[in-house]
């Protein structure tokens, strides 16, 4: 038989160290106990080290089946079990991976989805939304700092509009971001940040609207209107009152009378 050659571990003819190498779009089931609710997740992992100067690695392709392996191993051990936080299943697995892959940083991303049970306005039907949530745990020289990312999809009615047309206005669907980067034992739930977001449109969506229910939130989208600006504006200004760490706000307007679409983003610190 013959030998087997860790050409990994070779010296690369050009020396530079890479930051994020690893796996992507690994899919997997998880399970979150949060505030004694049971959440099953089927989560797509992203999980990257990097790579010293020293270690060849040669093709990308090589050397993510060289680690596939073992990150793989340390998911399908840990998804089994009942974490209290996406971030601390990735932390857990983060733990895994220091005792097969020696690294300075590493990275685990989870992208999912978030089904939270609403209340229709008026007939109080119960809607189950979903919503999009990102979490990651980024580890470099010992220090955790996490990033948590929600996507919601809400509703504006334009308020220039609403004035040159004696309270006729058009109105569309708008789709805000809020991101937030903070030290990983800083406690910021996901439900928290998409209330955040969802309040600060004219009016959210529902997935299930009856009649009654469509004319209220029609109304509720005229007796508040906003420019896409606003929304950014006040999704920023309740997060800095209820969260700590660096924070970043992306609204998207899906205009319905112009072919392009409008966009309002800020940060904080500025």
């Amino acid at each position: 038989m013959d030998g087997i050659f860790e050409t990994q571990e070779e010296v690369p003819e050009i020396r530079e160290r890479l930051r994020r190498v690893g796996i992507t779009n690994l899919r997997t089931v998880a399970k979150i106990n949060w505030k004694g609710r049971l959440y099953t997740f089927i989560p797509t992992f992203e999980i990257t080290i990097d790579v010293p100067e020293e270690k060849k690695g040669i093709h990308m392709s090589r050397l993510v089946e060289s680690i596939t392996e073992t990150m793989s191993e340390a998911i399908e051990e840990e998804v089994s079990k009942v974490h209290s936080s996406l971030e601390e299943l990735e932390l857990a697995i983060i733990k895994r991976l220091e005792e097969k892959h020696p690294h300075q940083r590493a990275e685990i991303w989870i992208k999912t989805h978030l089904i939270l049970e609403r209340e229709t306005p008026v007939s109080r039907r119960k809607s189950l939304e979903t919503y999009d949530v990102e979490v990651g745990l980024i580890k470099e020289k010992g220090k955790l700092e996490k990033v948590l990312r929600v996507r919601v999809v809400g509703n504006t009615a334009c308020p220039h509009a609403m004035v040159n047309n004696r309270g006729k206005t058009h109105i569309q669907r708008a789709i805000a971001t809020l991101e937030i980067k903070t030290s990983f034992n800083e406690e910021i739930a996901l439900e928290d940040m998409i209330e955040v977001v969802e309040s600060s449109f004219s009016s959210p969506t529902y997935t299930l609207l009856k009649t009654v229910d469509e004319n209220a939130v029609v109304q509720r989208m005229y007796q508040n209107p906003r420019f896409v600006e606003d929304v950014a504006r006040e999704i920023i200004f309740k997060a800095k009152q209820r969260f700590k760490g660096r924070i970043h706000v992306r609204v998207i307007s899906l205009e319905s009378i112009h072919k392009h679409d409008v966009i309002a983003e800020t940060w904080y610190p500025f």
